[in-house]
Formats: C-alpha cells, structure tokens, sequence
C-alpha cells in the first residue's frame, strides 16, 4: 500500500501512529504564572542532545479557553518552565486520567490524586513518585506547520531518579519498566533489554 497524506488513506483510522512507534510518553508538569498546576502526557517526545542534556515534546491541538494550543505550552510560554514525569506501567491508570481536555483551572495532580514534590532548579511541581523527572528551562517553541502544532524544547537543569532504579551505578529500566505509546489507543511495556556494541568496540 502507498498514500499520500494530503489524500488520505482510506482506511479506518489514521496509521501514523502506529508506523512511528513505539513512543517514548513525556509526562509534562508545568506552573502557570498564577501559581496553577498542571499535568498532561505528551507522546511525541524524546531526548534530543547530550551536552548540554535537552528534550522536546510536541503539543498538536488546542482547548477553546487556551485559544491556538493547550495547558501546557500555554504555562510554559507564561513561565519558561517545565518538568518531565517518565512514566512507569504502573502509574499507566493515572496518566491516562491526567489525559483528558479539562479545563484550565483543573489541577490534574488532585484530580488523579497524584503527589506533588517541588522541583529543585525551576518553580514547579513534579510527580513524586516518578522513575525519574527532568526538570527543564525552556530553550524556544517552534511553530510547526499545522494549525496548533508547536515543538517545544528545553535544557535539563536538574535531574531526578528513584532510588530503587539505580542498579550498580545504571539507572535500571526494568526497575520500572516504562510505558511507552504506539498507535490508535494501543500502549507497551519494556520488560526485557538487550545490549550491542558498536563496531570498533
């Protein structure tokens, strides 16, 4: 099969999602200028340099009280802050329900009854309980082409990991084990790892 997608694919659902997979989920806590939380999942994300350590996600619709995007791009154009949850399988539940389109003034921590830590470099909240969080001082939001889709990007200056991940001095994924997304409502789980060496090694 082969489409172009200004002309649609014909199919049920759209594949794309399910092509570039599996995805890596950025949990993202942002604090609004009026000292407001919020928490949403982003699946496209990922790491995008080593030094300085920086990652991006991208935001791909909008709510009506938000105007051209949603929560979290908008408290981050406000304060040039945020922070990235990696999430576990087992927080998949409460992840899901921080999902939804609701309304700015929802604190998506107490509505999936999820701890609160302050973050240590930037004025934000993060979750607790996460493998780990990277908190992140916006480097720029670039405005792709699409009506609400914008790429934001961000330095790590600061660093989290539960304790119970560290192996032996490695941060141990199977600790864990992230969930990641893949295409229409369909998830996955790392259970098993294996490692190669690059040629020359």
């Amino acid at each position: 099969m082969f489409y172009r997608p200004e002309d649609g694919h014909g199919l049920p659902h759209n594949p794309f999602n399910a092509i570039v997979t599996p995805r890596p989920i950025g949990w993202i806590s942002t604090r609004g200028s009026d000292g407001h939380d919020n928490l949403a999942p982003y699946s496209f994300f990922n790491a995008v340099a080593y030094f300085p350590p920086q990652v991006m996600f991208s935001s791909t619709s909008a709510k009506e009280d938000r105007g051209d995007t949603k929560d979290s791009v908008s408290q981050i154009r406000d304060t040039g802050v945020f922070c990235v949850n990696i999430v576990e399988y087992a927080m998949k539940d409460v992840m899901n329900q921080t999902s939804g389109a609701w309304d700015r003034g929802v604190d998506e921590f107490e509505l999936a009854g999820i701890e609160k830590a302050e973050c240590d470099t930037i004025n934000c909240a993060r979750v607790a309980a996460a493998p780990a969080n990277l908190e992140c001082k916006l480097t720029q939001i670039v405005q792709l082409p699409g009506e609400a889709n914008f790429a934001v990007f961000g330095e790590v200056t600061g660093v989290h990991m539960r304790d119970d991940c560290l192996v032996d001095g490695i941060f141990d994924v199977l600790r864990y084990n992230p969930l990641s997304r893949m295409g229409y409502r369909d998830y996955t789980v790392v259970r098993e790892k294996f490692s190669l060496s690059r040629p020359g090694e």
